[in-house]
């Protein structure tokens, strides 16, 4: 079982002309879930909605693609989080996020969580001092249950202000993590460098021995205490990068889960074959105007 926690948005996805093209459900880890869900992954997500339409559709969606949508938490005020995705020519994007949250928010049931699960966190979300509480005590009953912990960064430039609040908070995550995975751009605005090798020395490996940098069309590498390897992307015609990091997330962590890899066995070879899946999961969402893989 997977089980994953973030933020939930509804995307309007604008193209070069400034114009609409698509709106659909989204958030990171919720579309690593919808792409898990798709390809027949035990998954449960576990987020926040406001009592509104858009909250409804998002749980519905979940629910529409094999997702176990029960700890979802649904706010009685405030709204459900819009965001507004402007992609450029190189089908890359600028975000623009609208929210009315509530002061008191993710009150959850705890779930059951054992040594072959696997807990994936991410984005802004699980660093956000509201809801830290909740996040760490989810993060501290899958380490007691030996659980393996997938951390994505995906730090986006419009929180480079709260760094120095956030930080601490950042590596505490890396404290729990088994694995840790990022962008050179989320490290550029984390700790000021694109230098990703230099970033697992410093701040990572004295924290999490395990580290995966994607690298957008140039592949991912995963760095270990025993060497580094890179796996290439597929050279495609991309037609929106929005869902990429999601969907690379997805499809490590479906590998992951095939090859039933869990804390205890978890290798460079085991890690090597799931990355291949995550640049699969990547390349086929990138084009699309989705955040997820179709359907199977």
């Amino acid at each position: 079982m997977v089980f994953g926690t973030g933020e939930t948005v509804f995307d309007i996805i604008f193209g070069p002309d400034n114009q609409p093209t698509a709106a659909k459900p989204g958030g990171s880890v919720y579309n690593s879930c919808i792409s898990l869900g798709r390809r027949g992954i035990d998954c449960t997500f576990i987020g926040e909605v406001g009592n509104d339409r858009i909250g409804t559709i998002i749980k519905d969606f979940l629910a529409q693609n094999g997702v176990d949508n029960s700890l979802i938490c649904t706010f009685p005020t405030g709204k459900t989080a819009l965001s507004l995705a402007f992609l450029d020519e190189q089908k890359n994007a600028q975000y623009t996020f609208y929210k009315d949250h509530p002061s008191q928010r993710l009150a959850f049931d705890m779930p059951t969580i054992g040594p072959s699960d696997i807990v994936m966190i991410g984005s802004y979300f699980v660093v956000n001092a509201i809801i830290r509480p909740q996040v760490r005590a989810l993060l501290e009953v899958g380490r007691a249950a030996d659980a393996l912990i997938y951390y994505d960064v995906n730090f986006r430039a419009n929180h480079v202000g709260e760094l120095d609040t956030l930080r601490p908070t950042i590596f505490d995550n890396f404290g729990f993590a088994d694995i840790v995975k990022g962008s050179d751009e989320d490290f550029f605005h984390v700790f000021g460098t694109r230098d990703f090798r230099a970033v697992y020395r410093q701040h990572i490996a004295p924290h999490c021995p395990i580290f995966i940098c994607t690298e957008g069309e140039r592949g991912a590498t995963l760095i270990t205490p025993e060497g580094e390897w890179h796996v290439d992307s597929p050279k495609i015609q991309p037609v929106s990068t929005i869902g990429a990091g999601d969907s690379f997330n997805a499809g490590l962590v479906f590998g992951l889960d095939r090859s039933q890899t869990t804390r205890r066995n978890i290798s460079p070879q085991r890690l090597v074959q799931a990355m291949k899946h995550g640049v699969e999961f990547a390349a086929e969402v990138c084009q699309t105007l989705d955040n997820y893989v179709a359907a199977q």
